[in-house]
């Protein structure tokens, strides 16, 4: 059985959450904070043998304060995240241990996840190396000019919206950061892609 390591980055500014108390992985959802939640979805799994939370260095104080013995009682790693989003990556598959053969990443953010959504992302990325869930594109798309006026209509076909869990080849991922150069992706399917190697689509839900 392939074994993997789960990485929940939950180091980001929550910029678009606006609340002024907590970001948006701390925020309380149904009496527990959200990164918990979402931390659950695979820590009962079989094939999983770790997993790391990555939070910002600013917020390690707070966070041992509310969450320390969460921390004790589910037995994942905590990890300082850094600058960008791949830094933080990058600071967390540092601690990956050796057994794990694959790596999936999930926005601690995100705790409306089906356990069907992990099999099927997880079995596909056995299967291709890497692969994400994603959701087709409903919107009608606008690119805009700097004079804020609409340039043109782009066509949806074939479009979709990344999602997570994004899971990959320790080894592949390993590469693609390796090979980042500072290059600012949005995701970590994007640095693969940059190694011109293939990354699997996966039907996700707008729940997730």
């Amino acid at each position: 059985m392939a074994k993997f390591a789960v990485i929940l980055p939950a180091a980001g500014r929550s910029s678009r959450f606006k609340d002024k108390y907590y970001k948006k992985p701390f925020a309380p959802l149904a009496n527990r904070a959200v990164w918990i939640h979402s931390a659950e979805r695979f820590l009962n799994r079989e094939d999983v043998v770790q997993v790391i939370l990555v939070i910002a260095a600013e917020d390690r104080d707070d966070f041992n304060f509310k969450f320390a013995s969460n921390v004790a009682i589910l037995g994942i790693d905590v990890v300082a995240g850094g600058a960008e989003r791949a830094d933080s990556i990058e600071a967390a598959l540092a601690r990956v241990k050796p057994e794990a053969d694959f790596v999936c990443l999930h926005d601690a953010a995100r705790p409306c996840l089906a356990d069907v959504w992990i099999d099927q992302v997880f079995e596909a990325a056995q299967r291709t190396k890497a692969a994400i869930l994603a959701v087709p594109v409903t919107g009608t798309l606008k690119r805009v000019g700097a004079n804020q006026q609409i340039e043109e209509t782009v066509a949806r076909d074939r479009l979709y919206e990344a999602q997570t869990p994004q899971v990959f080849a320790r080894e592949l991922l390993l590469e693609a950061h390796a090979k980042r150069d500072g290059f600012a992706a949005t995701d970590d399917a994007q640095l693969v892609e940059r190694l011109g190697r293939p990354v699997t689509i996966v039907p996700g839900s707008p729940v997730n």
